[in-house]
C-alpha cells in the first residue's frame, strides 16, 4: 500500500499569467504557499488483474483505457501501470469547485503515487512538468501551470512562467517568523458557491490579449509581494491583495457577482485590508488578509460563511506510507 499527502493551495497574485496565451509573449509570475489541506491518493496492489477506482463514483474495469475518471486514466497510461491496482481517492475538502487547485493537486498526488507504485523516485520538476502535459495537452483543460508547480514542490514560492514553456521555482527568503504571522493574518471562508472553473477560464484565455496590460500589473505585484514578505511588511500585502482584486475582475465577466461583492463589502467595512476569490473567480474560497485587531469584528461580518482554519505546508506531495507486497502473478 502507498499513501501520497499532497497540499492544496492559496495563491496571491498573478494568477492569469500562467496561462499560456500570456507567458508565451510575457514572462508570467504567480506567488502562492501549499497549506495543511490534502488530497489523499491511496494505492494498493491487487490479487487479480482487475483495476478498481474509488472515487466520486466506484469503477471496476478490464483495462486502463475504460477508466471514466481521467485524472486516474492518464496518469495511469503516463507511468505505464496497465492491471491488478486499487486507487482510492480521498480529500479534506469537497473538490468541486474549492478554488484552492484540487484537481491538480489531485493529478500530482497520483503521479506521484503510482511512479512509487513501479518503484520509481521521481523529482517535483518532472511530477509538475507531467501533471500539466495532462490536464493541459492532453485533457485541454483551460488551466495555468501554477498548481501543479505548488502541489509538487510546497512550501511558499514564486513561480516564473518562461516564453520558452519552462518554470523557474524561487523560495521566500524570510524568517519563518514572518511567514507565520502572514499566514496568521489570511482568514479562508467558503462562499457557499460551487462552480467550474472552466467556463471562467475559457473566457479568461479568450481574453487574455485584450487584457494584456492588466495581467502585466498583476504580475509586476507578485515581486511586490515577495519584497514584503522578505522585509516583514505585512499590512502592505492586504492592499496589494485589494488592488488585485480589482484588476482581476476585468479578466472576465463571472469572476465576481452580486453575492461575492457583497461579502467582499462586508469584509472591507469591519477591517479586512484586502482580499480576492481563490482560484479563477466566481465561487470556492474568499482570501481575506485581516490585521488581528479586526479578526474577530471580520468574522462577526461575515457569520453567514464557514472559516476553514489553516497552516501554511512546508512539502509537496509526498508518500506518507509506502510498504509493498507482491503478489506472485
Amino acid at each position: 500500500m502507498i499513501i501520497t499527502q499532497t497540499p492544496l493551495r492559496i495563491s496571491f497574485a498573478g494568477g492569469g499569467s500562467d496561462l499560456a496565451e500570456f507567458y508565451v509573449y510575457e514572462e508570467g509570475k504567480v506567488i502562492s504557499t501549499a497549506i495543511d489541506k490534502y488530497i489523499f491518493v491511496i494505492v494498493t496492489e491487487r490479487f487479480d488483474n482487475k483495476i478498481y477506482v474509488n472515487g466520486s463514483i466506484k469503477e471496476i474495469v478490464n483495462e486502463v483505457k475504460e477508466i471514466k475518471h481521467e485524472l486516474v486514466r492518464e496518469c495511469l497510461l503516463k507511468t505505464g501501470i496497465k492491471k491488478g491496482i486499487e486507487v482510492t481517492i480521498l480529500a479534506d475538502i469537497p473538490s468541486s469547485g474549492s478554488g484552492l487547485g484540487s484537481s491538480s493537486s489531485l493529478t500530482v498526488g497520483l503521479l506521484n503515487a503510482f511512479y512509487l507504485f513501479i518503484g520509481q523516485q521521481v523529482p517535483a520538476s518532472r511530477i509538475a512538468e507531467e501533471a500539466c502535459e495532462i490536464e493541459i495537452e492532453k485533457l485541454k483543460k483551460p488551466i495555468g501551470k501554477q498548481d501543479q508547480y505548488i502541489a509538487a514542490y510546497g512550501g511558499f514560492r514564486k513561480f516564473a512562467f518562461k516564453t520558452d514553456g519552462t518554470v523557474d521555482v524561487f523560495s521566500i527568503n524570510t524568517d519563518e517568523r514572518i511567514l507565520r504571522e502572514f499566514a496568521s493574518n489570511i482568514l479562508l471562508f467558503f462562499t457557499n458557491i460551487t462552480r467550474k472553473s472552466s467556463t471562467i477560464l475559457k473566457e479568461q484565455q479568450t481574453n487574455t490579449n485584450r487584457k494584456y496590460d492588466i495581467l502585466l500589473k498583476m504580475t509586476k505585484q507578485v515581486d511586490q509581494i515577495k519584497l514584503c514578505l522578505e522585509y516583514g511588511n505585512l499590512d502592505k500585502i492586504g492592499l496589494i491583495m485589494r488592488e488585485g482584486w480589482e484588476l482581476k475582475k476585468q479578466l472576465a465577466s463571472k469572476i465576481s457577482n452580486r453575492v461575492i461583492n457583497d461579502m467582499y463589502k462586508r469584509a472591507i467595512n469591519a477591517g479586512a485590508l484586502g482580499g480576492k476569490i481563490s482560484g479563477a473567480g466566481g465561487g470556492g474560497f474568499l482570501t481575506l488578509y485581516v490585521p488581528k485587531k479586526y479578526q474577530n469584528s471580520v468574522r462577526e461580518a461575515l457569520s453567514d460563511l464557514r472559516e476553514l482554519p489553516f497552516l501554511l505546508e512546508r512539502d509537496g506531495s509526498k508518500a506518507i506510507f509506502n510498504y509493498k507486497r507482491y503478489f506472485s502473478k
